[in-house]
């Protein structure tokens, strides 16, 4: 079947035979199987796309139907994605790791007519409620498995349905129309469905082009869910730039496909930073005489950086840092990498300096599910200020609220949320204005700076307000903490729940000689050495803070918190409500009494 190349772009199927008019790539999407990685050229995925839009039709999708995606990253999600838009009907995302009770909800809300699941786990999960969501037809999944139904299986449909058919259908959906609704995972309550129109995604897109720095040669790495509305932006920019995408096996894996693919670009979230920071700095713990003195050096070298520039004598001290460390931090990274897109939280700006200064350029960005997302980020082009996210999208507008609250205006603001007219009204007012629930600033009239999320701003009972991203974003720059909650609402005084940093301590204590780093972590976070060093760097880094800002008390946790623990969302954000009923008797314990440090 002959594929017609088309230049328009309206709509987000439109994007991909932009690319094959103008960059057709052999390499389109890449997997890796038994050890290869096995590419997909931009010609037969369309070729794919179009069968199973056909399949779709066949089986008896119709325009706005709803079919759901549940499955981790691989190029099936993008061709499933891109075969039902292109016949009207609305793509529901959902992520694979979410508990059974929000499944329900979530597809009896959408009214889930189809869904493509990514593994039989996650095919038997669903099945086991499929009873209980009348409007499910069908589950199919993309692994083969004994007791599953492949989805292949839905291409018998295709045989009575021509490409004409799937034409017909392409013409009618328009720019404006209803493309997706995400669900957010939120920590309270039922998620919410973000509607997001063609035009929403598409104007992302094309605002944020300029903006990174990758082309038709370069390379891309994914391994953040493709069902964040971050993860997808990006991918569908990737296919507009003709980009070579390669999945990433596993989190797990991440290091090794990197040093594989060689990326010029790929995109993180602020923990995942944070992980491979304290790895390198791992690698100069067992460093000993000059090359150790080396190591540290450049590391509080970079930690002056300045992307304006500090004097010569700096610049020319930096140049033998990255000819002697640095170059080894870039060439663990591939040694091609042109940018590292960080979103979803706040980065750490101790952090974005040691890369930026290492000549790993990491670009912070900035925006929300319901901004498709992108609002403002660092880039070369327009300016990079550390401890902001940047400036504006060209297409995007910003003003604040009478308490600082951000309101976003442009093209990628979303619809409103799915079956929730007056929480769409609550969000988005008469003129157009989102109000995003973050607090910010300008800085020199250009930069957006991102200072807490409004809902998570908290006063104790002094009256006193405390904003604890800000506040855990820098008490992690000790290397004890791995991490931190700031909590202290209506309380006397501030306090914080750590988890401490376990593979650093035992080193801690081996170079130290104090004979606990065989210790286990259930034995370590309660033994007082640990207790009272963690303490000591918690009474350091209150001195950047008020009197009443200042963490009065602290209490170590054995654990981590995880996705899986549930503590934290699929973008490795804190769930701050959960992680407060959980250790509950934590709390309690912390402000069972008065303290003589209150």
């Amino acid at each position: 079947m002959k594929i017609e190349a088309k230049d328009s772009m309206n709509r987000l199927f439109d994007i991909p035979y932009h690319q094959l008019e103008h960059f057709p790539n052999p390499k389109m999407f890449s997997t890796k199987i038994n050890g290869e990685w096995i590419p997909i050229s931009t010609k037969d995925f369309l070729q794919s796309v179009n069968e199973y839009s056909r399949a779709l039709v066949g089986f008896g999708i119709k325009p706005n139907d709803k079919v759901a995606i549940v499955s981790s990253n691989r190029f099936e999600w993008n061709m499933m994605d891109l075969a039902i838009l292109q016949i009207g009907a609305i793509v529901i995302p959902v992520y694979p790791n979410i508990a059974t009770k929000d499944y329900l909800y979530i597809f009896n809300d959408a009214q889930i007519k189809l869904c493509f699941c990514g593994n039989e786990e996650l095919f038997t999960k669903i099945n086991s409620i499929k009873n209980e969501i009348p409007s499910l037809e069908k589950i199919v999944c993309f692994d083969e498995a004994e007791k599953v139904e492949h989805f292949s299986n839905l291409l018998t449909f295709n045989l009575e349905v021509d490409q004409k058919t799937v034409e017909e259908l392409k013409v009618n959906v328009r720019n404006l129309d209803l493309a997706t609704i995400i669900y957010t995972s939120g920590t309270t309550g039922n998620p919410k469905g973000v509607m997001l129109s063609h035009n929403n995604l598409i104007s992302n897109v094309l605002g944020c082009v300029e903006r990174i720095p990758a082309d038709h040669n370069s390379r891309v790495l994914t391994f953040l869910p493709a069902c964040h509305v971050y993860e997808r932006m990006l991918h569908y920019l990737y296919m507009y730039l003709g980009c070579a995408i390669y999945f990433a096996e596993s989190m797990d894996t991440i290091g090794d496909n990197v040093r594989e693919v060689k990326p010029h670009v790929f995109t993180a979230v602020p923990r995942l930073l944070e992980k491979i920071f304290e790895k390198i700095m791992a690698k100069g713990d067992v460093l000993t005489g000059i090359k150790r003195k080396l190591f540290f050096w450049s590391v509080k070298l970079a930690e002056e950086y300045d992307f304006k520039g500090k004097s010569a004598w700096y610049n020319f001290k930096l140049k033998i840092a990255r000819k002697l460390i640095f170059s080894k931090w870039q060439e663990a990274l591939g040694g091609h990498t042109t940018a590292v897109a960080s979103g979803s939280a706040a980065l750490q700006p101790r952090l974005a300096r040691i890369f930026l200064a290492a000549g790993i350029p990491i670009l912070e960005g900035y925006g929300l599910t319901e901004t498709s997302p992108v609002v403002s980020v660092n880039c070369f082009k327009k300016g990079i200020k550390i401890g902001t996210v940047g400036t504006l999208l060209n297409n995007v507008k910003v003003k604040f609220g009478a308490d600082g609250e951000i309101l976003v205006k442009g093209p990628n603001v979303m619809m409103g949320y799915y079956n929730l007219p007056e929480k769409t009204a609550e969000e988005i007012n008469s003129e157009g204005w989102f109000h995003t629930g973050d607090i910010g600033e300008m800085v020199e009239e250009k930069f957006l700076k991102i200072t807490d999320r409004k809902k998570e701003i908290f006063k104790t009972s002094g009256g006193k307000f405390i904003i604890p991203q800000a506040m855990e974003n820098k008490f992690k720059e000790s290397r004890f903490i791995e991490q931190i909650m700031v909590i202290g609402e209506n309380e006397k005084f501030p306090a914080a729940m750590i988890v401490p940093n376990f593979n650093f301590i035992k080193e801690w204590s081996t170079r130290k000689k104090l004979n606990i780093e065989t210790l286990s972590n259930e034995e370590l976070y309660k033994n007082e050495l640990v207790i009272k060093r963690i303490e000591l760097a918690v009474e350091k880094l209150n001195a950047n803070y008020g009197n009443w800002e200042q963490i009065k008390k602290v209490s170590l946790l054995p654990k981590e918190f995880t996705i899986d623990g549930g503590e934290l969302t699929p973008t490795l954000k804190l769930k701050r409500k959960i992680i407060m009923e959980k250790y509950k008797i934590v709390v309690d314990y912390i402000y069972h009494e008065d303290s003589a440090k209150e």
